[in-house]
C-alpha cells in the first residue's frame, strides 16, 4: 500500500467516523524527540498544539534546552 493509498483509507475512516458520531475526533499534543545538546541523549518533549518551541530539562545531565 502506498502512501497516497493510506492517505485515501484514513481519509475514508475518518469521514465514517464523523458520520456515525460515535467517536469524538480531537488533535492532541505533539510528541518530540528531543537530543540533548550536552551529553546526546534522547528526550520526549510533549508541546502543546500551535507552539514551535518548547523548553525542556534533559533526563540524563539535567541542561535546560529549548526543543524546536
Amino acid at each position: 500500500m502506498d502512501k497516497q493509498a493510506m492517505r485515501e483509507e484514513a481519509e475514508r475512516l475518518m469521514r465514517e467516523a464523523m458520520t456515525r458520531k460515535g467517536v469524538t475526533v480531537k488533535q492532541g499534543d505533539t510528541r518530540i524527540m528531543a537530543t540533548c545538546g550536552k551529553c546526546g541523549a534522547q528526550n520526549k518533549v510533549s508541546a502543546p498544539k500551535g507552539t514551535s518551541r518548547v523548553k525542556y530539562t534533559c533526563k540524563e545531565c539535567g541542561v535546560e534546552q529549548m526543543a524546536l
